[in-house]
């Protein structure tokens, strides 16, 4: 914040003769941003030599800038894609912990979405994808800035299919007839199949998951052609299944060494390969293209789950516990991001700002020609001078919300101030080997420098010289932005649940399975609730 706009930039840099003005002048840029799941900082190859499934992602880093240092704004799904539409943390916009299959409400309708920002400047605006943001009335993509939608309501284990793919524990099929015994397992939905969206349309019902790429692809492919076609610019926010559990079989990737999981991480590589042609097949140098991911990989889930590189939190792994999703170790929020902008984002460069999902909103906004929303306060920053070169300055201080393990869900109990990073609350999240590692509150905090200790193995000892000129900075830095939190119009999501609102294509068939010849339209300008119907 307090970052001059690129247009204003571009002036005084013309006035000026400033060596690092970028050499045209764009008017409004169309946007894609494709946001993996569950996906781990060393699940691309550009990041760690080690993974060899992604060539082409790895392109597209040369062709752009990767950015080395760059978080999720939360540690598990709903916060941290709130954050991103909205560019404000849990604790403002309401969004704490993931909405369920049953969840009355959604992200808080006084919140403005990214989509609504950009819709009103004149952007076509669609989402595919995972949303988690509510299904219910007015909480549907379509009702939140978004003309169009194609995709499923929530992630994509929280329904049956009748081809489960790989999970541990693994979840049964769909029942097929009612008469059938039930297979009930703990962690899996068996009663109500997983429901696919095309806007308020449920045009399958259980989602056949192998195909779900190749349907996300083309839907894309429609879109960007329509948007194309009516000459506006468009923002498109792709959010994959992959790299979350289920996975399913794709084709095995060639050079792959990691089975499955592997194989799922070339069908996503592929998959952003296609979307890259898709977006310089209709101008490029025209389009942004962001890629990154909503939160690290989910360590309870053993060899389905991603690689998370350096960041293994070994201080945590010491005493039991994940270290990755739902932690505020780097493992749980350090992610892979990559943009690629032809003439306008450099290539073949590497940037270490730091910077987090909650700047793509400012930034975006700003590109656009838009403004921000009045009226609150945001933790994103327009970063844009980062993103051409000029600048490698992001976030001075950067917060960690708590989101599943240890600590109240959306509490600020972790911190980075520059090349530290401050723990006030640990433990709380399940590994592979089934250990949790033991809740703990930390007062002082722990104080980890992560310039000589990526892997948080070894805190500052409280008695150093380093831990006690830190701990001012640190302690000032975490008590103003509580002030700031304080001081702001703060939502309240409506976290209330009822049976009637699970999507449901026809509840006269078990598991609400859709046949060809129907397909349930849902009403978004109605109050009135129907037994299992989306509403």
């Amino acid at each position: 914040m307090g970052t001059p706009s690129p247009r204003v930039v571009l002036v005084l840099a013309v006035v000026l003769g400033a060596p690092w003005a970028p050499p045209v002048v764009f008017g409004q840029p169309n946007f894609i941003v494709i946001l993996a799941d569950d996906v781990g900082w060393g699940d691309l190859g550009a990041n760690w030599a080690e993974t060899k499934e992604t060539p082409h992602l790895d392109q597209l880093a040369a062709e752009g800038t990767r950015f080395v240092d760059f978080h999720s704004a939360a540690s598990t799904c709903s916060p941290s894609r709130a954050s991103l539409l909205t560019g404000r943390l849990g604790v403002r916009n309401g969004v704490t912990h993931n909405f369920a299959i049953t969840s009355v409400g959604g992200l808080p309708l006084n919140e403005t979405t990214l989509a609504e920002v950009l819709q009103e400047a004149g952007y076509s605006t669609g989402a595919i994808g995972k949303w988690h943001l509510g299904h219910h009335g007015h909480h549907h993509p379509n009702s939140r800035g978004f003309d169009y939608y194609f995709g499923i309501p929530y992630s994509h284990d929280m329904g049956c299919t009748d081809t489960p793919g790989y999970n541990l524990p693994p979840c049964p099929p769909c029942p097929q007839h009612g008469g059938a015994a039930r297979v009930v397992r703990k962690d899996c939905y068996t009663e109500v199949a997983l429901p696919l969206f095309e806007n308020v349309t449920i045009i399958q019902q259980p989602v056949t998951l192998s195909s779900l790429a190749t349907l996300y692809v083309e839907a894309a492919e429609r879109f960007i052609q329509q948007a194309s076609d009516s000459g506006r610019p468009f923002f498109l926010y792709l959010a994959l299944a992959h790299m979350h559990v289920p996975l399913w079989d794709p084709p095995p990737a060639p050079s792959s060494g990691r089975g499955i999981y592997g194989a799922s991480l070339g069908e996503m590589d592929a998959l952003v390969g296609r979307i890259k042609q898709v977006a310089d097949r209709h101008g490029k140098g025209n389009t942004l293209l962001w890629f990154t991911g909503d939160n690290g990989p989910w360590a309870q889930k053993c060899e389905l789950a991603g690689c998370l590189g350096p960041f293994v939190g070994a201080w945590q792994r010491q005493r039991g516990g994940s270290s990755a999703k739902q932690t505020t170790w780097e493992g749980g929020h350090r992610v892979p991001a990559l943009v690629y902008w032809p003439g306008h984002v450099p290539a073949k460069r590497t940037s270490r700002a730091l910077l987090s999902t909650l700047d793509i909103f400012p930034t975006l906004v700003a590109l656009a020609g838009a403004a921000l929303p009045p009226d609150r306060r945001f933790d994103g920053l327009d970063v844009s001078p980062v993103l051409f070169g000029w600048s490698d300055e992001g976030h001075k201080v950067l917060l960690h919300p708590n989101s599943g393990a240890a600590g109240k869900v959306g509490e600020i109990e972790a911190l980075r101030v520059a090349q530290y990073k401050a723990f006030y609350t640990t433990g709380g999240a399940m590994a592979c080997d089934g250990s949790t590692g033991p809740a703990e509150h930390h007062q002082p905090p722990l104080i980890f420098n992560l310039d000589r200790d990526i892997q948080e193995q070894e805190p500052l000892d409280v008695a150093s010289r380093e831990y006690q000129a830190v701990l001012p900075m640190i302690s000032r830095a975490y008590a103003q932005a509580l002030e700031d939190i304080a001081a702001d119009n703060i939502s309240i999501a409506d976290y209330s649940k009822d049976p009637a609102v699970i999507p449901c294509c026809n509840a006269q068939h078990v598991a609400c399975r859709c046949h060809e010849a129907h397909a349930a339209r849902l009403d978004l300008h109605t109050e009135r609730r129907m037994t299992r119907l989306c509403l």
